[in-house]
Formats: structure tokens, sequence, C-alpha cells
């Protein structure tokens, strides 16, 4: 039975969904925001109508988004990537989604992924996970050696994490880049083993922690800390306990 927070968080979906669909694949303008990443009214659109419908409800939490900001606070506060993937939005691929977190005392506590071209949506709550309400559970993989790896990109790392990266990417079976929000919820699935990343921000995190944690994955910094506030961009996702552990040695523990 659904509880009233995921059917609160299907509504999002469904908002968030109808809103990207109107405008992917259309002419739609491109601006480049100041940290060099895309931005088109699709993603504004979907954060301000999303942040109408939380306050409505909920007008004492606390909303951050990607795009309006926001400061994550004590208490419940809400994380909000209106477009994750909106290099893929603009041209035409469908991987892109609308992350929504809800996190209590700054450490998130439920999720989802809305990827709308593929009418997919995975709500991660308590203890669990589902897509478009069939429950998730991760894979068996144990070793890296095993391991379909998945990130965004490559040029996301530099430095001793580009060494570090490559390394580990040699070792895998498998590894794909380009998945954005997409490839932490094929892990959540049981289709992908591992995902490593650098370069991220606190919106593309918050709301894949739940999901792949209530699959029954572990999500950490390279270091093995927990996802919070204070996260500094660094992520490793993966199916169960030792390939996590294995990655983890593999990668090292980059200086910053």
């Amino acid at each position: 039975m659904l509880t009233d927070i995921e059917r609160f968080l299907d509504q999002l979906g469904d908002e968030a969904r109808a809103v990207a669909m109107q405008h992917f694949r259309t002419e739609i303008g491109v601006e480049t925001k100041s940290d060099a990443t895309p931005v088109t009214k699709a993603d504004r659109a979907i954060e301000r109508r999303l942040r109408e419908m939380i306050a409505s409800r909920y007008p004492t939490h606390v909303l951050v988004g990607e795009e309006e900001g926001g400061r994550i606070a004590d208490g419940i506060s809400w994380v909000i990537d209106p477009i994750d993937g909106t290099k893929s939005f603009v041209t035409g691929l469908p991987l892109f989604g609308t992350l929504v977190a809800i996190l209590e005392d700054r450490r998130p506590i439920c999720g989802m992924v809305e990827v709308p071209v593929m009418r997919e949506r995975w709500i991660g709550v308590a203890d669990r996970t589902s897509c478009n309400a069939d429950p998730c559970v991760v894979s068996a993989c144990a070793h890296v050696r095993d391991a379909r790896l998945c990130s965004t990109d490559p040029r996301m790392f530099s430095g001793e994490a580009a060494r570090s990266f490559a390394t580990l990417a040699r070792e895998v079976r498998v590894t794909r880049f380009g998945t954005d929000c997409y490839g932490y919820a094929m892990l959540a699935s049981g289709h992908v083993d591992l995902i490593v990343e650098d370069g991220l921000q606190v919106h593309d995190v918050m709301a894949i922690v739940p999901i792949i944690e209530g699959a029954g994955g572990i999500v950490t910094t390279w270091a093995g800390h927990a996802i919070d506030a204070a996260f500094q961009g660094d992520i490793i996702a993966a199916a169960t306990q030792s390939l996590h552990d294995e990655a983890c040695r593999w990668l090292g523990q980059p200086r910053r």
C-alpha cells in the first residue's frame, strides 16, 4: 500500500513528466549558466511547478533547487533537480530525469527519479524502492572484475581522481558513459552494478541515495562517508558491500 508521501511523489512525477514532454525535441532555447552548464525554460518551468506544489502542501518545509537555489536546513528540506541530464534533453536523447529528494536533518530519507520519455519512475522510501510500483532489487555482483560500471562523463574526473577512475574502469567487465540519473536507476533495478562519479552537486545525488539503499545497494563518498548536505562531489554507488569495498580500494581516496 502506498504511503501519503509516495502518492505525493507520484503526483510530482506526473507533473514533471507533463512539463518535460511539452518541450522535449522542440525548438527550445538553450542558455549557458555561469558554471558552463546548459539550462532551458523546461528546467525552470519544472522546478517552479514542483516548488508550487510542495509549498502548497508543506508550507513550513525548506525548498532547494538547482535553478532557484536555497539552502538545506535542519528539519525537513526538499531538494529538486528539474532536469538531471540537460545535455541529453537538449540533444534529443531520452535518458534525462527529474530528481526530488526529501531530507530530514540534512540526510536524504526519500527520493524520486522520474524519467519522462521512458515513462519510468523510481521511488525510494524507508527500506524499499519501486519502479512503476514494482519492487526493485540490486544485483548480487560481488567483484569489480564482474561489474557493469556506469558514469556520466570521463571528463568529470581530473588529476588523481581521473587516474584512479581510469584504473578502476580497466578492471570492470563493462563500462558505459552518458547515463546521468538513469544509471543509478538501472543500478537499483539490478542492470548496473557500480557507478563512480566526481564533481557533482547536492541536487544531483540526494534523490538517488534512498533509491539505491531501498533496493539493497550502498552509496557513499569515495572515502566511504555517508552522503549528506556536506557532500563535496565524489560518489560511489554499488550493488553489494563487497563490490563497494573492492571498488573503494581500487579508487583509493583522491586528495583535493
